[in-house]
């Protein structure tokens, strides 16, 4: 199987495995490493996120159509002198962009053997695991708050896995999938927030807008930052693209959180080497209520080294972005709006100038809150 785990920090390496890996020197999680023969854009074949095979861990696919989102330009707003571009990654498979990390982990962990998987979510992760579990023929064990959305639950539901109710705040889902797999051997923790394989299929959304606008770079990308997959991804994508030669830049990642929950943007603020110990507060953005991203000094070092920065929004700010989303007829969920509530501060900040090119996911389908 093509590629080792590494970690992002010293030279640690070793082979693949089915369980989250943290390395023994520096304690944080290990990524999957890309090592391949140099080849030519013009070699791909297909389309989605398979069609980067040769840049992904080689397994089979498992497959429901995910990626080959739309890139749309955006209308002009009011004050902005950018060029604003959606990826409209609410229109995956199962309505948010984790299919993208979903179907590659799976994929992975099934040739690896696996045959049950678990994994805690406030919803997308735990439905993209369910479908691309119930694709692959094996079955899925979803530990979630209580008071994550219906929509989502039954969505979970519906592709048949077992969903677990856990009273309390979101890490308490954490703790009790690490509780049933430890007491399980057989039940392998696939995690989107710790898998590798998650973040391997991720950095297909990279891939995909540096294809889509000629194999260049957009000057920015503004990511929403809960566990910090999506963002991963996209560095680690546009990072490989810069290593092949098949773009000249990595584009600064801008990290954006609720104010409820922002852990990562006030250590960006603030030049602290892990996220700062933040109490967890009620958002609607509830895709980003994170107080203990796992992968936290990973994100700040990439955030950092492509220039980016951190920027937290208000709930407000968060459900104004999406009305406004709306009226463009493009419906999000609440989540989905928090990138988009930081355009006119990254404006503003000078962070953006005139003429540069901003791309934006929008992460999740509206219907999935209502």
């Amino acid at each position: 199987m093509q590629g080792f785990l590494s970690c992002p920090f010293c030279a640690y390496e070793e082979g693949l495995s089915r369980n989250p890996r943290v390395c023994p020197r520096c304690e944080v999680p290990l990524r999957w490493q890309w090592e391949g023969r140099a080849f030519s854009p013009g070699e791909l074949s297909g389309r989605g996120v398979w069609r980067y095979r040769p840049l992904l861990p080689a397994v089979e696919p498992v497959s429901l159509g995910e990626g080959g989102t739309p890139l749309l330009e955006a209308h002009p707003m009011d004050g902005i002198e950018a060029k604003i571009l959606w990826k409209l990654e609410f229109l995956n498979p199962t309505g948010s962009f984790k299919d993208r990390g979903a179907a590659v982990m799976v994929a992975v962990l099934k040739a690896l053997g696996a045959k049950r998987l678990a994994d805690d979510s406030s919803g997308n992760a735990g439905a993209a695991l369910s479908a691309y579990a119930a694709r692959a023929g094996l079955s899925a064990k979803i530990f979630v708050p209580a008071s994550a959305s219906g929509p989502k639950l039954q969505q979970i539901a519906a592709y048949g896995a077992e969903l677990v109710r856990v009273p309390g705040p979101r890490p308490a889902a954490a703790e009790a999938i690490r509780r049933a797999c430890a007491e399980d051997p057989d039940l392998v923790y696939a995690s989107h927030n710790l898998s590798p394989y998650f973040v391997a299929g991720l950095a297909t959304l990279a891939f995909e807008i540096a294809e889509e606008s000629g194999w260049k770079s957009p000057d920015h990308v503004v990511v929403p930052v809960g566990g910090g997959g999506l963002l991963l991804g996209l560095f680690y994508g546009f990072l490989l693209l810069a290593e092949l030669g098949w773009v000249e830049k990595i584009p600064r990642i801008h990290a954006v959180q609720a104010e409820a929950c922002a852990p990562v943007a006030q250590a960006l603020k603030e030049g602290l080497s892990l996220p700062k110990e933040v109490e967890l507060g009620e958002t609607v953005a509830e895709g980003v209520r994170i107080p203990r991203p796992e992968r936290g000094r990973e994100i700040l070092a990439a955030v950092r080294t492509s220039g980016g920065q951190g920027l937290s929004v208000s709930d407000e700010e968060i459900l104004q972005a999406r009305r406004e989303l709306a009226r463009d007829g493009l419906y999000v969920e609440p989540t989905g709006a928090v990138a988009p509530a930081a355009l006119a501060k990254l404006w503003e900040m000078g962070a953006v100038r005139s003429g540069e090119v901003v791309v934006v996911p929008l992460t999740g389908f509206g219907l999935k809150t209502g």
